[in-house]
């Protein structure tokens, strides 16, 4: 399953990211916490400020799976790891959509490009 065109203009425009890993029980989200959010390839990514350490990211990467709350609705996904070329693409994503923001270098930097995590909509048959 993927994004709908709709889901995504309203994503690159949102700026209200929160996501929450399942806890440890996978079924419990966990805290949710605020994160920047780009629209890459029809695809939607986040990556972690503290880089491949941030509890969310270790959870993300341990449950696959939780809740995304982003442009006023909440969403069940799917979390993969990312790695490679579409990093390049990831940063300049978050160039056009933070360029005004003091905290740009970080999330562009190596240490949260190793936690750059896509975000893919659960299907009805996982959420069953």
């Amino acid at each position: 399953m993927a994004w709908t065109t709709e889901q995504l203009q309203a994503f690159a425009r949102a700026d209200d990211c929160r996501i929450a890993p399942f806890r440890q029980d996978g079924v419990t989200c966990g805290t949710p916490t605020f994160i920047w959010s780009v629209v890459v390839e029809d695809a939607l990514f986040v990556r972690a400020y503290s880089g491949t350490r941030s509890s969310w990211y270790q959870a993300a990467l341990q449950q696959k799976a939780g809740q995304l709350t982003l442009a006023a609705a909440v969403h069940d996904v799917n979390f993969d790891p990312v790695e490679g070329e579409i990093n390049d693409r990831i940063d300049e994503a978050y160039k056009a959509k933070y360029a005004h923001s003091r905290y740009l270098s970080s999330m562009i930097s190596d240490r949260a490009r190793a936690a750059t995590v896509k975000v893919t909509p659960k299907t009805a048959s996982q959420q069953a």
